[in-house]
């Protein structure tokens, strides 16, 4: 009897030293909501206090129920696959989350839908893709500009884009999709289709320009700027100005590069700034500039810029395309 009674307990023992052993990590959860790895976030909240989507802190939800949205989900949040997020991941993240305290109303959306808005773009908002995509649909504008897509691509990338999204752009290493396969059944094609067309037609497509930026030696810097559309389907960038904010107590010794300007200062900026003006930049082209400053900046992160263009702009409203630029940190590509 009595070794029957320790048997018992020894099993039992064994029994919450393997529930233990599997039990999520949490910690691991929280981490990987708060990378840039997902963007979980966007819709749902810095600490799932909740959005554009709903709240889930506090909810208690078990491990299979989080894995059952995510998998199969409802209204308008797209279906993200196993290879995006790990099922175990996701049960780290229902653990985080579940431990959490209730919040007492959902937090604001990260971008409401404008009043004022043109019709295509309310669309555009209301279904959720500024969350992610901003108010101007900029990276995707670009991407569709840099290779002159069509509706088709647009349908191909919304619907499938865990097949479509690693054929048309090659991924950084270390980096996974984070936009998952919508629905028709919820985000119509008609829909989808005044998005396109607001896109297309009234903001526009823009330039795929891209920028790096990086530090030499001393207080020398490099910056590249290229443009990444396809050769005689990409847009060209017309009348591109180029300015480096010139953080204070630090001067520009020297600079190269066509179209330099020269520094002045720049009232919205609140700075002084290194310009350059450059003609235009055609798909595939690149052009180079260095500058070398009397002293590396205190913060390296106040030394930043931008590239605006005046061709192509915007059919209707004014032009606020823009892309920025700053140092890029040391280390592997997340």
């Amino acid at each position: 009897m009595k070794k029957f009674a320790a048997a018992l307990v020894s099993l039992a023992f064994l029994q919450t030293a393997t529930a233990f052993a599997q039990a999520p990590d949490a910690a691991a959860g929280k981490a990987l909501w708060d990378s840039n790895n997902t963007f979980c976030k966007n819709c749902h909240g810095k600490a799932g206090e909740g959005a554009f989507g709903p709240d889930l802190a506090g909810r208690g939800l078990s491990a299979a129920q989080f894995q059952h949205a995510v998998r199969t989900p409802w209204g308008a949040m797209p279906t993200f696959v196993d290879t995006q997020v790990s099922d175990a991941e996701l049960a780290q993240m229902a653990a985080w989350l579940g431990a959490l305290p209730k919040v007492a109303e959902p937090g604001p959306w990260r971008v409401p839908v404008a009043a004022d808005a043109p019709h295509g773009q309310q669309v555009y908002m209301s279904a959720g893709c500024a969350q992610c995509h901003g108010a101007t649909f900029d990276q995707p504008r670009a991407m569709f500009g840099g290779r002159n897509g069509d509706f088709a691509l647009m349908k191909a990338l919304v619907y499938t884009h865990t097949a479509t999204m690693p054929q048309v752009e090659p991924q950084r290493p270390g980096s996974r999709l984070r936009m998952g396969n919508f629905n028709p059944l919820r985000l119509s094609e008609g829909q989808l289709k005044e998005i396109f067309d607001w896109s297309h037609d009234e903001i526009g497509f823009r330039p795929a320009l891209q920028a790096q930026f990086a530090a030499t030696e001393g207080g020398s810097y490099a910056l590249n700027v290229t443009n990444t559309g396809e050769a005689g389907k990409g847009l060209t960038a017309q009348k591109v100005t180029i300015d480096l904010v010139i953080p204070a107590g630090v001067t520009v010794t020297a600079a190269t590069g066509d179209g330099y300007k020269g520094v002045h200062t720049d009232d919205q900026a609140k700075a002084n700034v290194a310009e350059w003006q450059v003609a235009r930049l055609a798909p595939k082209d690149t052009k180079a500039f260095t500058v070398i400053l009397s002293q590396p900046p205190a913060n390296p992160a106040d030394l930043k810029g931008t590239i605006k263009w005046a061709k192509p702009a915007p059919k209707t409203g004014p032009s606020q395309d823009t892309v920025t630029f700053a140092v890029r940190p040391t280390g592997p590509g997340r």
